[in-house]
Protein backbone atom coordinates (compact mmCIF):
# COMPACT_ATOMS: atom_id res chain seq x y z
CA UNK A 1 0.00 0.00 0.00
CA UNK A 2 2.82 2.89 1.12
CA UNK A 3 4.73 5.09 -1.26
CA UNK A 4 8.00 5.95 -1.30
CA UNK A 5 8.30 7.93 1.82
CA UNK A 6 9.67 10.88 0.18
CA UNK A 7 9.47 12.67 -2.83
CA UNK A 8 12.26 15.54 -2.74
CA UNK A 9 10.50 16.98 -6.17
CA UNK A 10 7.85 18.24 -4.09
CA UNK A 11 8.44 21.27 -1.65
CA UNK A 12 6.30 21.08 1.08
CA UNK A 13 4.04 24.14 0.49
CA UNK A 14 3.48 23.70 -3.21
CA UNK A 15 1.23 20.72 -2.44
CA UNK A 16 -2.98 20.99 -1.65
CA UNK A 17 -2.96 19.29 1.51
CA UNK A 18 -1.03 19.21 4.53
CA UNK A 19 -2.41 17.02 7.65
CA UNK A 20 -0.14 18.14 10.59
CA UNK A 21 -0.14 15.65 13.58
CA UNK A 22 2.30 14.87 16.44
CA UNK A 23 2.51 14.12 20.30
CA UNK A 24 0.48 16.52 22.38
CA UNK A 25 2.17 19.48 23.96
CA UNK A 26 4.81 19.30 21.32
CA UNK A 27 3.33 22.20 19.30
CA UNK A 28 1.03 20.98 16.70
CA UNK A 29 -1.75 23.59 16.44
CA UNK A 30 1.41 26.59 16.54
CA UNK A 31 2.81 24.83 13.36
CA UNK A 32 -0.56 24.72 11.96
CA UNK A 33 -0.84 28.32 12.25
CA UNK A 34 2.42 29.10 11.24
CA UNK A 35 2.35 26.99 7.92
CA UNK A 36 -1.04 28.72 7.41
CA UNK A 37 0.28 32.06 7.83
CA UNK A 38 3.79 31.40 5.59
CA UNK A 39 1.65 30.37 2.96
CA UNK A 40 -0.96 32.73 2.94
CA UNK A 41 2.70 35.63 3.04
CA UNK A 42 3.53 34.17 -0.19
CA UNK A 43 0.29 34.21 -2.18
CA UNK A 44 -1.30 31.32 -1.36
CA UNK A 45 -5.04 31.55 -0.67
CA UNK A 46 -4.78 29.36 2.48
CA UNK A 47 -7.36 26.86 4.77
CA UNK A 48 -6.71 25.82 8.03
CA UNK A 49 -8.83 23.16 9.43
CA UNK A 50 -9.22 22.27 12.86
CA UNK A 51 -10.35 18.42 13.41
CA UNK A 52 -10.79 18.96 17.20
CA UNK A 53 -13.61 20.81 18.28
CA UNK A 54 -11.64 21.97 21.48
CA UNK A 55 -8.72 23.10 19.65
CA UNK A 56 -7.68 26.75 20.29
CA UNK A 57 -6.23 27.67 16.58
CA UNK A 58 -7.87 31.27 16.91
CA UNK A 59 -5.77 31.97 20.46
CA UNK A 60 -2.83 31.64 17.99
CA UNK A 61 -4.04 34.64 15.92
CA UNK A 62 -5.55 37.01 18.66
CA UNK A 63 -9.12 36.67 16.71
CA UNK A 64 -12.62 35.05 17.39
CA UNK A 65 -12.55 31.54 16.89
CA UNK A 66 -14.01 29.83 13.56
CA UNK A 67 -17.29 27.62 12.66
CA UNK A 68 -17.46 25.44 9.94
CA UNK A 69 -18.28 27.45 8.03
CA UNK A 70 -15.04 29.63 6.77
CA UNK A 71 -13.68 32.77 8.49
CA UNK A 72 -10.95 35.53 7.70
CA UNK A 73 -8.19 34.90 9.93
CA UNK A 74 -6.12 37.26 7.53
CA UNK A 75 -5.13 37.91 4.12
CA UNK A 76 -5.58 35.02 2.22
CA UNK A 77 -5.98 33.12 5.37
CA UNK A 78 -8.87 31.35 6.32
CA UNK A 79 -9.77 28.64 9.08
CA UNK A 80 -12.85 26.65 9.74
CA UNK A 81 -14.09 24.20 12.80
CA UNK A 82 -14.65 20.50 11.19
CA UNK A 83 -17.88 19.03 12.30
CA UNK A 84 -19.11 15.60 10.54
CA UNK A 85 -22.93 16.27 11.10
CA UNK A 86 -22.13 19.83 9.14
CA UNK A 87 -20.17 17.96 6.52
CA UNK A 88 -23.15 15.43 6.25
CA UNK A 89 -25.59 17.83 5.25
CA UNK A 90 -23.00 19.79 2.70
CA UNK A 91 -22.45 16.20 1.49
CA UNK A 92 -26.68 15.39 0.74
CA UNK A 93 -27.06 18.51 -0.35
CA UNK A 94 -24.01 17.92 -3.20
CA UNK A 95 -24.36 14.76 -3.94
CA UNK A 96 -28.11 14.07 -3.20
CA UNK A 97 -29.44 17.19 -3.48
CA UNK A 98 -30.98 16.89 -0.33
CA UNK A 99 -32.44 20.90 0.64
CA UNK A 100 -30.20 21.73 3.88
CA UNK A 101 -31.90 22.60 6.79
CA UNK A 102 -31.68 23.95 9.99
CA UNK A 103 -30.98 19.94 11.08
CA UNK A 104 -30.96 16.84 9.49
CA UNK A 105 -33.69 15.45 12.26
CA UNK A 106 -34.02 11.88 12.37
CA UNK A 107 -31.34 11.55 9.53
CA UNK A 108 -28.60 12.91 12.28
CA UNK A 109 -29.81 9.97 14.26
CA UNK A 110 -29.55 7.50 12.01
CA UNK A 111 -26.07 9.10 11.05
CA UNK A 112 -24.63 8.51 14.77
CA UNK A 113 -25.90 5.23 14.90
CA UNK A 114 -24.06 4.20 11.79
CA UNK A 115 -21.10 6.05 12.27
CA UNK A 116 -20.92 4.11 15.73
CA UNK A 117 -21.34 0.96 14.20
CA UNK A 118 -19.26 1.55 11.39
CA UNK A 119 -15.67 2.68 11.92
CA UNK A 120 -14.37 4.92 9.51
CA UNK A 121 -17.33 6.89 8.50
CA UNK A 122 -16.96 9.92 10.76
CA UNK A 123 -13.37 9.91 9.53
CA UNK A 124 -14.27 9.76 5.82
CA UNK A 125 -16.67 13.03 6.18
CA UNK A 126 -14.01 14.65 7.53
CA UNK A 127 -11.34 13.97 5.19
CA UNK A 128 -13.96 14.00 2.45
CA UNK A 129 -14.75 17.60 3.03
CA UNK A 130 -11.31 18.31 2.75
CA UNK A 131 -10.09 16.54 -0.11
CA UNK A 132 -13.25 18.12 -1.40
CA UNK A 133 -12.31 21.42 -0.96
CA UNK A 134 -8.61 20.81 -3.06
CA UNK A 135 -10.59 19.10 -5.66
CA UNK A 136 -12.72 22.22 -6.44
CA UNK A 137 -9.66 24.65 -6.52
CA UNK A 138 -11.58 26.90 -3.17
CA UNK A 139 -7.92 27.28 -2.03
CA UNK A 140 -4.34 27.04 -2.87
CA UNK A 141 -3.44 25.21 0.05
CA UNK A 142 -5.87 23.62 3.26
CA UNK A 143 -3.54 23.00 6.19
CA UNK A 144 -5.15 20.73 8.94
CA UNK A 145 -4.39 20.40 12.43
CA UNK A 146 -4.89 16.74 12.21
CA UNK A 147 -5.40 14.31 15.50
CA UNK A 148 -2.82 13.40 17.35
CA UNK A 149 -0.54 10.54 17.20
CA UNK A 150 -3.01 8.14 18.18
CA UNK A 151 -5.81 8.66 15.64
CA UNK A 152 -4.51 10.24 12.73
CA UNK A 153 -3.51 7.01 10.87
CA UNK A 154 -6.90 5.55 11.34
CA UNK A 155 -8.21 8.99 9.77
CA UNK A 156 -5.83 9.03 6.89
CA UNK A 157 -6.56 5.02 6.68
CA UNK A 158 -10.05 5.44 6.28
CA UNK A 159 -11.17 6.25 2.83
CA UNK A 160 -8.83 3.44 1.69
CA UNK A 161 -10.36 0.57 3.95
CA UNK A 162 -13.37 1.94 3.02
CA UNK A 163 -12.69 1.48 -0.94
CA UNK A 164 -11.68 -2.04 0.01
CA UNK A 165 -14.91 -2.92 1.56
CA UNK A 166 -17.23 -1.59 -0.91
CA UNK A 167 -16.47 -3.51 -4.36
CA UNK A 168 -19.53 -0.63 -6.12
CA UNK A 169 -21.90 1.53 -6.20
CA UNK A 170 -21.47 5.24 -5.33
CA UNK A 171 -20.04 4.85 -1.59
CA UNK A 172 -16.64 3.04 -4.20
CA UNK A 173 -16.87 5.89 -6.18
CA UNK A 174 -16.79 8.89 -4.00
CA UNK A 175 -14.05 7.15 -1.88
CA UNK A 176 -11.95 5.89 -5.08
CA UNK A 177 -11.23 9.68 -6.04
CA UNK A 178 -10.05 10.21 -1.85
CA UNK A 179 -8.12 7.47 -2.21
CA UNK A 180 -6.24 8.77 -5.47
CA UNK A 181 -5.82 12.26 -3.75
CA UNK A 182 -4.81 11.14 -1.18
CA UNK A 183 -2.07 8.68 -2.45
CA UNK A 184 -0.81 11.45 -5.02
CA UNK A 185 2.56 13.12 -3.14
CA UNK A 186 1.95 16.59 -5.55
CA UNK A 187 -1.69 16.85 -3.60
CA UNK A 188 -1.38 15.31 -0.15
CA UNK A 189 1.56 15.34 2.35
CA UNK A 190 1.84 14.83 6.45
CA UNK A 191 4.15 16.50 8.54
CA UNK A 192 5.00 15.13 12.38
CA UNK A 193 5.19 17.85 14.97
CA UNK A 194 7.58 16.51 17.11
CA UNK A 195 10.42 17.78 19.76
CA UNK A 196 13.82 16.59 21.35
CA UNK A 197 12.68 14.90 24.47
CA UNK A 198 12.35 11.25 24.10
CA UNK A 199 8.80 10.31 24.15
CA UNK A 200 8.24 12.45 21.34
CA UNK A 201 10.65 11.14 19.63
CA UNK A 202 9.51 7.83 20.52
CA UNK A 203 6.42 8.59 18.87
CA UNK A 204 7.43 10.17 15.77
CA UNK A 205 9.64 7.00 14.48
CA UNK A 206 6.35 4.66 15.56
CA UNK A 207 4.66 7.17 13.32
CA UNK A 208 6.42 7.21 10.84
CA UNK A 209 6.67 3.49 10.07
CA UNK A 210 2.92 3.38 10.39
CA UNK A 211 2.14 6.18 8.02
CA UNK A 212 4.24 3.92 5.40
CA UNK A 213 3.00 0.71 6.14
CA UNK A 214 -0.67 1.47 7.16
CA UNK A 215 -1.42 4.64 4.90
CA UNK A 216 -1.13 5.68 1.34
CA UNK A 217 -0.60 9.48 2.55
CA UNK A 218 3.40 10.32 1.91
CA UNK A 219 5.20 11.76 4.71
CA UNK A 220 6.77 15.30 3.47
CA UNK A 221 8.30 16.44 6.34
CA UNK A 222 8.94 16.18 10.61
CA UNK A 223 9.58 19.53 12.28
CA UNK A 224 11.01 19.42 15.70
CA UNK A 225 9.48 22.27 17.44
CA UNK A 226 11.50 23.55 21.01
CA UNK A 227 15.03 23.20 19.61
CA UNK A 228 17.29 24.90 22.50
CA UNK A 229 20.03 27.15 21.38
CA UNK A 230 23.87 26.53 21.73
CA UNK A 231 25.23 28.65 23.49
CA UNK A 232 28.73 27.87 22.93
CA UNK A 233 30.81 24.69 21.49
CA UNK A 234 32.93 22.73 22.53
CA UNK A 235 36.04 24.80 21.73
CA UNK A 236 34.68 27.38 24.62
CA UNK A 237 33.66 24.79 26.64
CA UNK A 238 37.43 25.07 28.77
CA UNK A 239 36.97 28.86 28.99
CA UNK A 240 33.48 28.24 30.65
CA UNK A 241 34.46 25.75 33.20
CA UNK A 242 37.49 27.95 34.18
CA UNK A 243 34.73 30.72 34.96
CA UNK A 244 32.61 28.44 36.73
CA UNK A 245 35.78 27.82 39.18
CA UNK A 246 34.86 29.19 42.65
CA UNK A 247 37.72 32.04 42.49
CA UNK A 248 36.96 32.94 38.46
CA UNK A 249 33.20 33.14 39.47
CA UNK A 250 34.85 35.11 42.48
CA UNK A 251 36.68 37.68 40.09
CA UNK A 252 34.28 38.19 37.68
CA UNK A 253 31.60 38.78 39.91
CA UNK A 254 33.44 41.26 41.74
CA UNK A 255 34.51 43.38 38.51
CA UNK A 256 30.59 43.31 37.16
CA UNK A 257 29.38 43.92 40.71
CA UNK A 258 27.16 41.17 40.98
CA UNK A 259 26.93 37.94 41.47
CA UNK A 260 27.57 35.91 38.44
CA UNK A 261 27.11 32.57 40.47
CA UNK A 262 23.23 31.62 39.09
CA UNK A 263 24.03 32.84 35.50
CA UNK A 264 26.91 30.65 35.56
CA UNK A 265 24.60 27.67 36.53
CA UNK A 266 21.97 28.65 34.58
CA UNK A 267 24.30 28.70 31.38
CA UNK A 268 25.42 25.39 32.52
CA UNK A 269 22.15 23.80 32.93
CA UNK A 270 21.46 24.99 29.36
CA UNK A 271 24.58 23.65 27.40
CA UNK A 272 23.42 19.94 29.74
CA UNK A 273 19.57 20.56 28.61
CA UNK A 274 21.21 21.34 24.78
CA UNK A 275 23.67 18.16 24.71
CA UNK A 276 21.19 15.77 26.03
CA UNK A 277 18.42 16.95 23.27
CA UNK A 278 21.07 16.35 20.92
CA UNK A 279 21.05 12.84 21.53
CA UNK A 280 17.27 12.50 21.04
CA UNK A 281 18.03 14.67 17.75
CA UNK A 282 20.85 12.34 16.93
CA UNK A 283 18.22 9.79 17.10
CA UNK A 284 15.88 10.77 15.01
CA UNK A 285 17.89 11.39 12.20
CA UNK A 286 19.32 7.88 12.45
CA UNK A 287 15.61 6.25 12.43
CA UNK A 288 13.57 8.33 10.32
CA UNK A 289 13.40 7.41 6.27
CA UNK A 290 16.24 8.04 4.39
CA UNK A 291 16.11 12.02 2.59
CA UNK A 292 12.92 13.09 5.10
CA UNK A 293 13.47 16.69 5.60
CA UNK A 294 13.74 17.02 9.17
CA UNK A 295 12.91 20.97 9.82
CA UNK A 296 14.22 22.59 13.32
CA UNK A 297 12.33 25.46 14.90
CA UNK A 298 13.97 27.63 17.61
CA UNK A 299 12.68 27.39 21.52
CA UNK A 300 10.70 30.50 21.79
CA UNK A 301 11.39 32.00 25.25
CA UNK A 302 7.89 34.37 25.00
CA UNK A 303 4.65 32.92 25.23
CA UNK A 304 3.17 30.70 22.84
CA UNK A 305 -0.27 31.88 21.93
CA UNK A 306 -0.52 35.12 20.36
CA UNK A 307 0.26 36.65 16.63
CA UNK A 308 3.44 37.89 17.47
CA UNK A 309 4.34 34.06 18.41
CA UNK A 310 2.98 32.95 14.82
CA UNK A 311 4.58 35.14 12.78
CA UNK A 312 8.10 34.01 14.78
CA UNK A 313 7.64 30.50 14.41
CA UNK A 314 6.43 31.13 10.87
CA UNK A 315 9.34 32.92 10.01
CA UNK A 316 11.97 30.57 11.76
CA UNK A 317 10.17 27.82 9.52
CA UNK A 318 10.26 29.88 6.11
CA UNK A 319 13.86 30.36 6.94
CA UNK A 320 14.20 26.18 7.21
CA UNK A 321 12.38 26.51 3.62
CA UNK A 322 14.39 28.57 2.11
CA UNK A 323 11.57 31.02 1.59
Amino acid sequence: MALPATNADVDLLDRKLIFVTGKGGVGKTSITAALGLLASQHGKRTLMCEVDAKGNLADYFETERAGFKPRTFGAGLYAMVMDTEESLKEYLSLQLKVPLLARIGPLAKSFDFVATAAPGVKEILTVGKLLYEVRERHYDLVVVDAPATGHVVGQLAAPQAINALVKAGMVREQTRWMVDMLADPRVTGAVIVSAPEEMPVNETIELADRMQTETDVQLAAVIVNKVLPELFGRAEEEIFNRLCEDSHAAELSAAVGVDVGPVLEAARLAVTLRRTRAEHLARLRAELPAGLPLLYLPFLFTRIHGLRATHAVADALGAELGY
